[in-house]
């Protein structure tokens, strides 16, 4: 389970995250929304323990991450949006050599290993160097790497970016398995007839805050709306909201400040 607590973090007069509140519990998705700009990176930098926050907390199973954020890493299973794989080696020893940084080893780690290979259908290719592997088959490697140590909690970012139709399937499939397992599974994504598909609780955050949480039913029906995406736009304060949203945080250039990924694009 994951718990965030009055998260705060700003960067100069940008407010990043500005108080953010929500849990996700155990069986269940939970997928955390928003315009480019609106601080979801931010919050998923403070949950994993990779940005330390000026106010609040997050709890994974009991730890905090401010008091101990090794013990957060640990109880997490983290797949970024980067389609970066090693090209010289194989799925196999990619989940073998990151099992090794949480304490696998021998036996124990060839099982966990053979077990994400089977989990994610890699077997066709799992002894094959990951250099000229698609889009959708190098996001395999890199769910199986944030699975190798069985992690309780798995966070996903934007996991079906990029993917073709077929690869897209395989990936909803894979988080509902992991629900169905007890796992707690946070995720961000920008299309909403997925989060409708797939989240059984959603966290809408704008500029900073979030602006509403609860199951995609429940705030189709408090704003009256047709659809979650029509939902999301009516809480964000319709298109000028979200707009505002992109810019409110942006420094002179443009770019919001405190939530960029690693090439520097705004997120």
């Amino acid at each position: 389970m994951i718990e965030v607590r009055d998260l705060v973090k700003h960067y100069g007069e940008v407010r990043a995250v500005d108080g953010v509140n929500f849990e996700c519990p155990d069986g269940q998705v939970t997928g955390l929304l928003g315009p480019n700009g609106a601080g979801k990176t931010t919050t998923l930098r403070m949950i994993c323990g990779l940005i330390r926050p000026m106010r609040g907390t997050v709890i994974v199973d009991g730890h905090d991450v401010r008091q101990d954020p090794a013990a957060v890493r640990r109880a997490l299973g983290v797949q970024t949006d980067s389609s970066g794989t090693y090209p010289r080696l194989t799925p196999r020893e990619h989940f073998t050599y990151f099992g090794g940084f949480y304490g696998l080893s021998g036996p124990d780690l060839s099982a966990r290993a053979q077990a994400v290979i089977d989990m994610l259908g890699m077997g066709e290719f799992a002894d094959r160097k990951t250099q000229g592997f698609s889009r959708g088959q190098r996001q395999k490697v890199i769910l199986g790497r944030a699975l190798v140590h069985d992690p309780r909690n798995v966070i996903m970012d934007e996991p079906t970016s990029g993917l073709d139709v077929m690869a897209v399937r395989e990936t909803r499939d894979v988080i509902r398995m992991l629900r169905d397992r007890g796992h707690c599974v946070l995720f961000t994504t920008h299309y909403m007839d997925e989060a409708a598909k797939l989240c059984d609780r959603v966290a809408i955050i704008i500029r900073g805050r979030i602006a509403a949480f609860g199951s995609p039913a429940e705030l189709i029906e408090k704003t009256g709306c047709d659809s979650l995406e029509d939902a999301f736009v009516a809480l964000a304060g319709g298109a000028q909201g979200l707009l505002v949203s992109e810019y409110a945080n942006a420094d002179g250039n443009g770019n919001a400040s405190g939530d960029r990924n690693a090439s520097g694009r705004t997120r």
